[in-house]
């Protein structure tokens, strides 16, 4: 890992931003106003609308009217979303590219701060900085420049999201190098939950990832018509198998881009055993038993690691198991256990803004 003193941009590269839209036409304006509002850059904007039946399509030709930056693809069928993804990326022209869903915003002038990185940097082919949830309350775009650009070798960066199990960018503050995803290819269909973070392990793959420390590069919109809470449910307790099954899945994949595939493997296999017994071990401290999968979760973690009831996560789910939830709820060592687990997570996502990688 280096950190680095930020520098200017100094040349004019060409930026592709693909808006996937269904049925999000009253977000797009703002969403493809958000992609334009970048110096120093040429941008083209391609709105990809997937036969959305709320009017997308009209607001997008509308937008194509105004600004011949801006063009539509509009498909006659709907496609679902990895197909519309790939439709939009494959025509992309830009010597960097950016895929933004059109509930999403970028913040001023992010995607500059991450092209001057990469433009300095020919061997990163992967940038990506802070980004911001929000819901209703549309924050304010303009954000302060970035504090450092921190440089990272792919396949150590890689490595880390592999122990850690985790995927640390929500997609619209992504940027990756034109070359780099042709030579990586589009999204596999075959990954329609953690197909970002699979993309994002292949572009580490074969080259560096860098990350803006201090710098807010997008806005995330959480709402119920969100993708990931309306199809996966992964912030209810009924998405907690299809988020644990769908990022194996991603990571167990493009673990094979990797030389040392089979300890990868290996490691994913372990991280997501002992995230699936801690959650059916929490399920009792938390008295969720009832709406928590907890059968399942073990069933999961014994799959992944068949020795997982000998570790220290398995003799913790046998203790709870024993004295129940009311027990289990009111036991003051399992209370300490969740108040320290809360500050080492604390603590993990202020190094995840310090530098993009928890620790």
């Amino acid at each position: 890992m280096q950190i680095l003193k930020p520098g200017a941009l100094d040349t004019r590269p060409l930026v592709t931003v693909v808006i996937p839209c269904y049925n999000y036409g009253h977000f797009l304006p703002a969403a493809v106003a958000s992609a334009l509002d970048q110096d120093g850059v040429d941008v083209e904007v391609i709105i990809v609308d997937d036969a959305s039946p709320d009017g997308s399509a009209e607001v997008a030709r509308g937008l194509t009217d105004r600004d011949p930056r801006v063009r539509l693809i509009a498909h006659s069928t709907n496609k679902r979303h990895i197909l519309t993804y790939n439709d939009g990326l494959a025509e992309a022209a830009g010597d960097y590219v950016v895929l933004l869903s059109a509930d999403d915003l970028l913040a001023q002038n992010s995607i500059t701060r991450a092209v001057a990185l990469m433009e300095r940097h020919p061997e990163v082919g992967l940038v990506y900085g802070r980004v911001i949830v929000f819901d209703e309350i549309v924050p304010g775009l303009a954000a302060s420049d970035e504090t450092s650009w921190v440089l990272w070798d792919g396949r150590d960066w890689a490595s880390r999201l592999f122990e850690y199990g985790v995927n640390v960018i929500k997609s619209p503050e992504a940027i990756v190098r034109g070359s780099v995803l042709r030579e990586v290819g589009l999204y596999d269909p075959q990954h329609p939950h953690a197909g970002d973070l699979q993309m994002w392990l292949r572009v580490a793959a074969v080259s560096d990832v860098g990350y803006l420390a201090g710098s807010v590069q997008a806005f995330y919109r959480q709402h119920d018509q969100n993708m990931h809470s309306s199809v996966f449910a992964t912030d209810q307790a009924q998405g907690m198998m299809t988020d644990l099954q769908h990022r194996f899945d991603a990571f167990t994949t493009a673990a094979m881009s990797f030389q040392n595939a089979e300890q990868l493997v290996v490691t994913i296999r372990r991280v997501e055993a002992i995230e699936a017994m801690d959650l059916a071990s929490r399920a009792y401290v938390w008295g969720l038993t009832e709406s928590w999968p907890v059968a399942a979760l073990l069933d999961f973690a014994r799959r992944c690691d068949p020795a997982i009831d000998d570790t220290v996560g398995g003799r913790a789910f046998r203790r709870r198991l024993r004295l129940g939830v009311r027990l289990s709820h009111r036991n003051p060592l399992f209370v300490a256990r969740e108040k320290m687990l809360g500050i080492r997570s604390a603590a993990s996502q202020r190094r995840t803004l310090k530098v993009g990688l928890p620790g």
